[in-house]
Parts: C-alpha cells; structure tokens; sequence
C-alpha cells in the first residue's frame, strides 16, 4: 500500500467506527520543545498522568499503532498523523487500487465522527493542533483511551482490566482484529520497547509482568463472524478477516468495493505473480480499511510485523485491488506487510519474514508460480499501465526490504556463481548489510522538511549517467523529485532485477536500463552476480519499439459492447539495446464492471487476443513488449 511520502500516493478513504461523544475540558498543554531528545517521552508521562491511563499502556498503544512516529505532521496513506495516528477525514478524493484507464473518483467523505475530531472535541482544540503537535496528538489519545475506558463502565483498578477499552480504542467492528489489537498492546507492554525516531526523540516503554483481564472485553457488541478457512500451510496460524464485498450506491451498480469475483485458475486470468507491499499503517487499521466498501483497496493477505500473523482478506480465487495496474491485479496475488517504508527494518521483522515465505513457498506451489525476481515482486516493480498513470506509481516495499534474505528464505538465492566481468545477463544482488547508499526524505506534507536518512542496510544499486561518481544520477521521464529521494524509483536497479551488461570500465558496469546506458558502481563484482535467460532486441529495420505497461489484446479481440482497452506506450526502447524477457504471454483484458451478488451472477469474463508479448525488465519496473517487434537472443551467463 502499498507505499510513499507520508502524502498519500495511495488514496484510500476511511469510516471510523466510534461512538457517541463525552465532552473533556483539560486545558491545553503548550507543545514539546522538539530540540529535547526527552520530550516525547514526557508527553506521554503527562498525558498518561492528566486522563488517568497507565503510561505503559498509552505508549504501547502508539508503538502499535506508529512506532512513536510523528512523521512532521504529514498525514499517512489514511489522513492519519501522529504518534496516535489520529485519523481525520479524506483531504481530497483520490483514485480507487483497481489501476484502470479511468479511474472511479472516490468522492465521499469519511465519516462525521472519527478519531482526529473525536479526539479534538474531547479536548477542545482545533483539530489542526492535533495534527501538527506531537504532544497534543498523544494527549488526544489518551483522552479516546479514557473515554472507551468510560464507556464500558467504572474506571478499571488494574493495568490488566484495561484490555476491553483497548479492545474498543481499535474501532475494529469485528471480535477477531478488536481483541487481536488488544492481545498486541499487551504483548508489547510484556515484552518492552525502545527506539529513537527519525527526529531524535527517544523513547523506551520498561517491560510489564501483566496478563490482559480478558474478561473485560465482555459486552462490547462486536460482530463475530462465521469461521472461514484460510487458505494457508496448516500451522501458519492464519486468521480470516473477510474484505469488503458491496455495492456503494444502489443506483450505481459500478460503484462497488473491493475486489472482483474471478474463479481463477479454472476461470479468469492465470495467476503469474505474487506482489510484495507494505501498508504504511498499522495492521489493525489495514484491517479496517479493506472493510470499508468505499475504500476501493483490498489484498489477498495481510502480515503483521512483530509476530508475523497472517490474516487472509480475499479468496485468492479472486481478483484483489492491490497492484494500482489492472492487467497485473487480475494476474497476481497480493500481500501486504505491516510497516513503513521509510523506517525499513523498524517493522521489517524476521517474523514477519520467516511467515511470508513460508505462505510464499505454499502459493507459489499452489499456482505453479516460478520462485524468481520475475514472479516475487515488489509493487515497485508495477508499471502505470498508461503514461498519466506512472508517476503515482507506489515504491512499497520500499529500499529497506531485504530481498536477498527473502529469496534465500524461499530457496531461491540470489547468488549462484561468482561475476567474472564479461557482457551478459547479470543479476543485481548488493550485500545487504554493508550495502548502505545515501538516501533523502520528505518528512512532511508541504517538502520542507527534507532531509537525510541515516544510513542502512539497502537492497538498491544508484545507476549514474557515466562511470564516474561525480556523474550525475539518471533520471525518469516520469518523475521530478531529488534524485536521491528514497521513494524516486528512477534511478535505483534492485536485488534480483535482471540487465544486460554491455561493457566494464575499471570498477563500473555498463548496462541497458530504461532505453539508456547506465552505469553501477561495482568493485569487485559486489553488487552483481552472473546469470543466464533471454534478451530480447528490437528486430532489424526498427529504430525503436514501443514498452508498455500491460499486456492488453489488439481492439479487434473485443466482443461487442465490451469497450477495446487502450494501448499506449509508456517507454521506446531504441534499436541495439537488449533487455531480459522473463515471460512471454498471450495478451489478456479480465472484463468485470460491476457488482454481482454472487460468483455465479457475474458476467465478468476473461478476453485473450492474438497478440504476444515478452515482459521484460525494462527499468525500475517491468514493462510488455510485442513479440513482433523483437528478436530474441539466447543468453549465457556473465563471463
């Protein structure tokens, strides 16, 4: 979720389920001083002690919910901000993760009542103060706290008797995600925490001997669901929290969220790819957005950082909203991993590694899905599947996620050989820990607030314009920001894509990536490995061909009254280049408009073309060419 800048690059509209309202009247505290490394950790002291909540349990609560993060005041993916990550309603609309020509804008707002003005209300503030003071923000937490406190009845006497108003803090509907929140605060406050955050402040909750009284969660009125069987490996322990499948607007029968009916494999798109995001939120509240109909997102499976919980979310049967490209939603499976993409290994825990792979290996199986970089991909890796459309591309997981340890837990190592230097195909594979490249960061909404990242372990190589460091880095027809930005995806080849490598000079590596000559910096040959495949060229007599971003049929393959899907290119790959084809495929539109009550009521139906296409790893990202315009070119490894 997919993500991004704090900004939302991913649009997704929230209804926050809490009630009624209990007026507070505590007179505001004047904010933190930021130059204090301390400050954070007495505003949570001082609101604790001024709503009567235990300190542990409100800093559990926030690390939870945002690691203590207050992000400068820049909104989440969801409108959420601060260390409480209150969440307020949607700024603007923004575009549904179904990835089609146009569109569906997402107009409604959220809900009246939700955690940002609820928690303003309680406290008397202009809901603006909320969002841009980190002191504030957690005092606004504390007070929802003590009102679901409030709500269920006297105040509770124990630390343990908190576990019902933690339960109802969530705003999860359901039992499940309501007391699996609960059940999180809690193992948190058991086991501690301490971290500093990306502006200094440091922050540590001591370890709890204390047991949830789960006793009292009774009488919160929450829905049980029928228990539904996940489709994952027997002892993986996964949950089934069933995404939202309903019509928005009874007029309207194509304002539906947030998935389709496809039957696959029998029926629908052939399943190809398993795509690798992370969430940008918490795991409770991803939860709570895939139920939310007018959300216009969903994924097959959710994964949580700190125990690696799997909870499934849509039949994999089924095409999710996930990838932002429709060609590579209808044909992939998508898994979304609790964490930010900023923080890298802050979320990225080798739980939830070890538990992904683990239901990586079992679909994988499953579908027949190839355990490589071509088929385990990042949503990085996703073209925009028109030109307007590449630009918000999102860059989850992120420069952080560790793709060499993730191949290895799939049994799929990235290194087979050693490079020797010679031209060929070669695999981008760094050293993960020492590979530690300078990385920049918008920490707010408004861009000014941009600084350096602190170095850390990475999975990319920067490719420049010559071989020379001071050569400039490349750049993106599609993307304007600074090019050591983390979320410029432009000019960053990572662990496991696959280039041509043209020629070597001294430490540097030549390759073809995104219709240029770029250049990687590689003493040693310890940023790649050698490997072998086929290249394709475009044929002779062509100057350049075009890349696109889906691999769509020609009009003619449309029946009637099903509109031809446009295919425009995206890039032009010139004549003499050579790229790795990791596929070739028939040319697939999956048709499916609206709503249906029921698979068996659904007209959806899966138009295939003549039309052949290689897909190729182009640059950053993938992108289709036809079959007819190139040549293809049987390729040993590196020498």
């Amino acid at each position: 979720m997919a993500v991004l800048c704090r900004t939302s690059r991913r649009a997704l509209l929230l209804a926050l389920l809490v009630s009624g309202a209990l007026f507070l009247t505590p007179t505001a505290a004047p904010a933190a001083p930021r130059h204090d490394p301390s400050s954070l950790q007495a505003a949570f002291r001082a609101a604790a002690a001024e709503f009567a909540v235990p300190e542990p349990l409100l800093l559990a609560v926030s690390y939870n919910l945002s690691r203590w993060e207050a992000h400068g005041g820049a909104p989440s993916v969801v409108g959420g901000y601060g260390p409480m990550h209150l969440v307020g309603p949607a700024s603007s609309p923004g575009r549904d993760g179904r990835g089609l020509d146009t569109p569906r804008p997402l107009a409604r707002a959220a809900a009246s009542l939700d955690s940002l003005e609820q928690a303003a209300r309680l406290l008397g503030l202009p809901a603006a103060v909320l969002r841009s003071d980190p002191a504030q923000n957690i005092r606004g937490g504390a007070a929802l706290l003590a009102h679901a406190a409030r709500e269920l009845g006297p105040a509770p006497a124990r630390l343990a008797d908190w576990y019902g108003a933690v339960a109802r803090f969530s705003g999860a509907a359901d039992e499940a995600p309501a007391l699996d929140f609960a059940e999180q605060v809690y193992a948190t406050m058991r086991g501690g925490a301490a971290r500093t955050t990306a502006d200094g402040q440091r922050v540590a909750l001591a370890a709890q001997a204390v047991a949830p009284n789960r006793d009292a969660a009774r009488g919160l009125g929450l829905r049980r669901l029928p228990p539904t069987a996940p489709e994952c490996p027997p002892d993986l322990g996964c949950l089934f929290v069933p995404a939202a499948y309903q019509p928005n607007n009874p007029d309207d029968p194509a304002d539906y969220g947030n998935y389709d009916f496809a039957g696959r494999p029998d029926a629908g798109p052939a399943v190809r790819y398993i795509v690798i995001h992370n969430t940008e939120i918490d795991y409770n509240l991803t939860l709570r957005v895939f139920q939310n109909p007018t959300s216009a997102v969903s994924t097959h499976y959710v994964v949580r950082s700190a125990d690696g919980q799997v909870a499934q979310m849509v039949r994999t049967k089924n095409v999710a909203w996930h990838a932002g490209n429709w060609y590579f939603n209808g044909h992939a499976i998508g898994i979304e991993h609790e964490g930010v993409a900023i923080q890298g290994a802050t979320w990225y825990t080798e739980p939830m590694y070890r538990a992904s792979a683990r239901l990586v290996r079992y679909l994988a199986a499953k579908y027949g899905i190839p355990l490589d970089r071509a088929h385990i991909i990042g949503h990085d890796e996703i073209p925009g599947p028109t030109p307007g459309l590449q630009a918000g591309m999102h860059w989850d997981p992120g420069p952080f996620w560790d793709w060499a340890h993730y191949m290895e837990l799939l049994g799929a190592p990235l290194r087979a050989a050693r490079d020797s230097g010679g031209p060929g195909i070669i695999t981008i594979a760094p050293d993960f820990a020492s590979n530690r490249p300078g990385l920049s960061y918008c920490y707010d909404q408004e861009a000014r607030d941009c600084r350096e990242v602190p170095r850390q372990p990475s999975n990319f190589v920067y490719l420049r314009a010559a071989p020379d460091p001071n050569a400039p880095l490349i750049d993106n027809p599609y993307l304007g920001s600074e090019p050591t930005r983390a979320y410029n995806w432009g000019n960053k080849a990572v662990a496991g894509q696959q280039f041509y490598r043209v020629e070597r000079r001294g430490d540097w590596d030549g390759i073809h990536f995104g219709g240029r000559l770029a250049w990687l910096y590689n003493p040693g040959f310890a940023a790649t490995a050698p490997a072998r495949g086929l290249l394709v060229t475009p044929r002779p007599g062509l100057e350049s061909i075009p890349v696109y971003g889906r691999a769509y049929p020609e009009a003619g393959a449309y029946p009637a009254g099903i509109d031809p899907q446009s295919l425009a290119p995206i890039y032009d790959l010139p004549a003499g280049q050579r790229y790795v084809a990791t596929d070739l495929v028939g040319s697939a539109y999956y048709w499916a408009p609206a709503y249906a009550v029921t698979p068996e009521a659904a007209r959806h139906q899966t138009i295939a073309g003549e039309t052949l296409y290689y897909q190729i790893m182009f640059n950053h990202r993938f992108g289709f060419v036809k079959a007819s315009d190139v040549e293809v070119i049987a390729d040993r490894p590196a020498r």
